[in-house]
């Protein structure tokens, strides 16, 4: 239990520097500051994004799966543990999010810019907050168009970072199930992939620093339980004699 603890505390550590040192540093968002760079930042956040977050979730389940090597009834029982804490971290994100009622840092943009209200803007159904998005920014020629897209999809609060709380928990997840078993590259890429998934959402316009910080503590919790259920229901997370023997003759083979 406490190694558990102690892997998935200092993946959320390692995961809150980006957001704490951006925060410190009091950095200020505005739209269009790069072009090739905010494109791809874009891609990354896509990854998250609905749908492809949910193929995003299969994927990853897949592949922990398959560096795990459980049985079947445990396997089962593991996918429904690993993305019930993804689920559980949007419900809660949800939650939050219309008690807190933050507004986006691209609205209050728009409020300095183009004259909006933003509390008028946010009592607005979705689909009308959407449609006011793309009629203010029609003839703006400096921001490019896949970004209003997104700016007219993405039209709800901002505390917390559902896309952080996502790309986050697949990452602790992955400290926390996969670092015994020695996976360690595929820690590296998905701790990697995670800030640049947050790291997308202050670039694109869509979240302030604390956002960030408060989803990947919300993760830190509740794959932090996910984690000693998987240890307590599914197997031992440590490396088995079978692959003991593997990695033994990978090592010779070298």
């Amino acid at each position: 239990m406490l190694k558990i603890i102690q892997r998935t505390t200092l993946g959320a550590f390692l995961l809150l520097l980006m957001p704490l040192g951006v925060w410190i540093s009091n950095w200020q968002w505005q739209p269009g500051e790069s072009g090739n760079l905010l494109r791809v930042l874009f891609w990354m956040t896509e990854t998250v994004t609905n749908p492809w977050g949910i193929l995003t979730s299969i994927i990853l389940s897949a592949w922990v799966l398959w560096c795990l090597r459980f049985r079947l009834k445990p396997a089962i029982l593991l996918i429904l543990i690993m993305n019930g804490a993804i689920l559980a971290g949007q419900y809660t994100k949800s939650t939050i999010k219309e008690q807190v009622q933050e507004p986006r840092p691209y609205v209050i943009w728009l409020e300095k810019s183009h004259g909006i209200n933003g509390d008028e803007f946010y009592q607005l159904h979705r689909q009308q907050r959407g449609e006011m998005v793309s009629t203010l920014l029609a003839n703006d020629t400096q921001l490019p168009q896949w970004l209003k897209n997104h700016w007219a999809f993405e039209t709800g609060y901002a505390f917390p970072s559902g896309h952080t709380m996502f790309a986050a928990s697949w990452a602790l997840l992955a400290i926390g199930l996969l670092w015994p078993r020695r996976h360690f590259a595929t820690v590296a890429v998905l701790f990697v992939w995670a800030t640049a998934v947050m790291g997308s959402r202050l670039a694109l316009g869509m979240h302030w620093p604390r956002d960030l910080v408060m989803a990947t503590l919300i993760s830190w919790l509740l794959v932090t339980i996910a984690t000693l259920l998987a240890q307590r229901f599914c197997g031992p997370l440590t490396i088995p004699p079978e692959e003991h023997r593997e990695i033994a003759q990978r090592d010779d083979g070298l």
